[in-house]
């Protein structure tokens, strides 16, 4: 599985089912806040649909399309990175993050994204990342902006939240345009705090 030691604060993990209710309690404790950037965290959201929701992405990951993690910090679960929509004929995929309010400040989204391109990359092999966030969500759009993502457009009225359409700001990076910005971290070590036994691999065509 998935397993990714940043440092000795900060983990990446692939979400499993056992993570269930720990996830659900930082999503109910953080409905209003993450509502403003998540479609499907509505009123009705419960225990049942987040176990749906780990279950489609063990479902992903098995199909060697995405992986969700969970965000450790200091063995709290703190937040969900993925990497979505992988098209590996095209070599490109789509990340998406959110992080719970208390632990917001501490540099986690960025490190965490960082990693995620890095591995997206160097790893597997990828041409193309994109971040999508709703233009009025500034604290999601200065991730990719810290990061090097170029702002490509924005699709307007493209999601509807909640009871409303936004716009989506759209970020994209290259390969090439990572390695030239600098923005590979320490590569050699971080290889090493990889652990897989069943990771995903890069196949054309899947």
């Amino acid at each position: 599985m998935f397993s990714f030691k940043i440092n000795c604060d900060l983990v990446l993990r692939l979400l499993e089912e056992r993570h269930a209710e720990k996830l659900f309690d930082l999503l109910n404790q953080n409905r209003e806040h993450l509502s403003t950037g998540i479609t499907w965290l509505n009123a009705d959201y419960n225990l049942t649909d987040t176990r749906k929701f780990i279950k489609n992405a063990l479902e992903q990951f098995a199909a060697n399309k995405g992986i969700r993690a969970g965000i450790w910090y200091r063995d709290n679960l703190a937040g969900v990175i993925g990497l979505h929509s992988i098209i590996w004929s095209d070599r490109r995929a789509s990340i998406g993050y959110f992080l719970g309010a208390s632990f917001q400040g501490k540099g986690i989204a960025t490190e965490t994204c960082r990693v995620l391109v890095d591995y997206s990359f160097q790893e597997l092999k990828l041409n193309r990342l994109e971040i999508q966030c709703s233009s009025e969500n500034q604290r999601s759009r200065k991730i990719p902006e810290r990061l090097g993502f170029v702002q490509e457009g924005v699709l307007r009225k493209a999601e509807w939240l909640h009871d409303h359409l936004v716009d989506l700001a759209v970020y994209g990076i290259l390969a090439d345009e990572w390695q030239s910005g600098n923005k590979i971290t320490k590569n050699t070590k971080k290889k090493k705090q990889l652990e897989t036994t069943d990771d995903i691999k890069p196949v054309v065509g899947v």
